[in-house]
């Protein structure tokens, strides 16, 4: 199991092995995605290959983390000049812990409308989630009960580490989702493989989701964070961890999280077929980023984040904290978009 970073300083960019508290620089590949596409052309493994390669310059990974240095970190994954092959996605409802938020969200929100349902009825939340305890882990060689997917955008909405994460003008709200994200490109053959995974920030628009749950998909189109770290040959049966918020100098807000197959309803070979059964998400050289979901969320302990704060996620054995502040644009009100006519 290693980690690799990517890092950018200008127009030069590098790969490197992660050797605490140093980077060690790969040669002869500027990205991972470069990386990537040359396994699988040559068919050696990825570590192999990168360890083979990590024979560059020396980096302070304190100095460069810290921000303090001139080279910056990037996220660890994206297809240079061209950010709209990455495909950035998600699968909900996935986590033991994750149905009691999203219940009582959508529960509140169906009790202030006239049409509300009894208070003993199950709501579609639930009841998707009961049908991936019952069927999101299939035997293997089997195909199981299809989990919740969301679409959040190409690759132009992920932002790196110390990058903010913004709430737009027409946005009701900004929340973290501490998660980790799984990182695929397509070979030639149309196959998904994958390259590793990754702490992931999926954040979302929780006020406006609560509304209704058909504004899901709405809720879902932000900017998101991966990294610092590619792991790859990542364990993923039991990870803990723990997301943090910070205003100023004070955590207003900290829990510990857990993520895995032992913590969750559907598989990861479940959630990697029913996200990659479709013919759209197999375009050869094509990259995916796709989170896994989260099982708390600050919102559904009453946070409310505002412009400034500072969002941590740490998972074991996957490097160090992904750190975002939250950034509230306040460049006027929410304005009308206008369509003109080609005709």
């Amino acid at each position: 199991m290693i980690h690799l970073v990517q890092l950018g300083n200008g127009t030069q960019r590098r790969v490197a092995l992660v050797e605490e508290p140093h980077l060690r620089c790969l040669t002869e590949v500027q990205s991972i995605y470069e990386l990537a596409r040359g396994c699988l052309h040559h068919g050696c493994g990825l570590s192999a290959q990168a360890q083979t390669l990590a024979k560059g310059e020396l980096l302070d990974y304190d100095a460069i983390y810290a921000g303090k240095s001139e080279w910056k970190l990037l996220p660890p994954i994206d297809v240079p000049g061209d950010r709209s092959r990455v495909v950035v996605s998600g699968t909900g409802l996935t986590h033991l812990g994750s149905a009691k938020n999203r219940n009582a969200m959508h529960a509140a929100a169906a009790s202030n409308t006239e049409a509300a349902k009894p208070a003993e009825a199950v709501t579609d939340s639930m009841k998707m989630f009961q049908w991936g305890v019952e069927g999101g882990r299939p035997a293997p060689g089997e195909i199981g009960i299809a989990p919740e997917w969301f679409y959040k955008g190409t690759g132009a909405i992920l932002r790196g580490p110390s990058e903010p994460l913004t709430v737009p003008p027409h946005a009701e709200d900004g929340g973290e989702e501490a998660e980790i994200a799984g990182i695929y490109i397509i070979g030639e053959d149309g196959a998904p493989y994958r390259i590793g995974m990754a702490i992931g920030n999926e954040f979302s628009d929780h006020k406006f989701e609560r509304r209704n749950y058909l504004n899901l998909a709405g809720s879902k189109l932000r900017t998101c964070s991966v990294g610092p770290e590619l792991v790859v040959g990542a364990e993923f049966q039991s990870v803990e961890g723990e997301a943090t918020i910070l205003r100023g100098s004070e955590t207003i807000w900290r829990k510990s999280v857990a993520t895995g197959e032992q913590n969750m309803c559907h598989s990861l070979a479940n959630m990697e077929h029913h996200h990659f059964k479709f013919e759209g998400h197999r375009q050869t050289g094509d990259v995916h980023v796709h989170f896994f979901g989260a099982d708390s969320l600050s919102f559904g302990d009453g946070i409310v984040l505002q412009d400034g704060d500072w969002m941590a996620v740490r998972y074991q054995g996957f490097g160090r904290p992904l750190r975002n502040p939250i950034r509230v644009e306040s460049n006027g009100l929410n304005r009308l978009v206008v369509t003109r006519s080609l005709a």
